[in-house]
């Protein structure tokens, strides 16, 4: 007999397996040529010219949520994004991120991602990218 601590934490999982599909297939379907036209993370901070970490770091979330369908990031994938676009590493990821948090252009989830804090970015913060980190006048 399985014990419904442990039904019930396969129900979440299935349940989370679940949303992560539905989400993906809507990707698709919504999108097909965002996915045919693919930017490397390196070309897309070309095309943004981010002036700080700050914007780097914002700018490669975007790159992970919408290039990559990352649904959220942890330091670890910001991390990743740095070194796939051949940019230096910020000494202390965290604190963009709080930067980012603070200017309203990312949040943290409530649950976790590889047992770590996990963010998706704010409607403000995807325009602020999509604007070439120009504020709307």
């Amino acid at each position: 007999m399985i014990p419904d601590e442990e039904i019930a934490e396969i129900k979440k999982k299935l349940e989370e397996h679940d949303k992560r599909l539905s989400n993906l297939e809507s990707l698709f379907q919504a999108k097909p040529e965002a996915i045919e036209k693919q930017i490397s993370i390196k070309e897309f901070i070309l095309s943004k010219k981010p002036k700080s970490d700050i914007q780097k770091t914002l700018a490669i979330a975007y790159y992970l949520e919408r290039h990559k369908g990352l649904l959220s990031f942890n330091v670890k994938d910001l991390r990743g994004g740095f070194r796939n676009a051949r940019e230096k590493v910020p000494e202390n990821i965290n604190v963009c991120v709080i930067k980012n948090i603070e200017n309203g252009h990312m949040m943290e989830t409530e649950e976790k991602k590889d047992k770590l804090k996990a963010w998706v970015l704010t409607n403000t913060g995807e325009e602020y990218v999509e604007n070439d980190f120009e504020k709307e006048k």
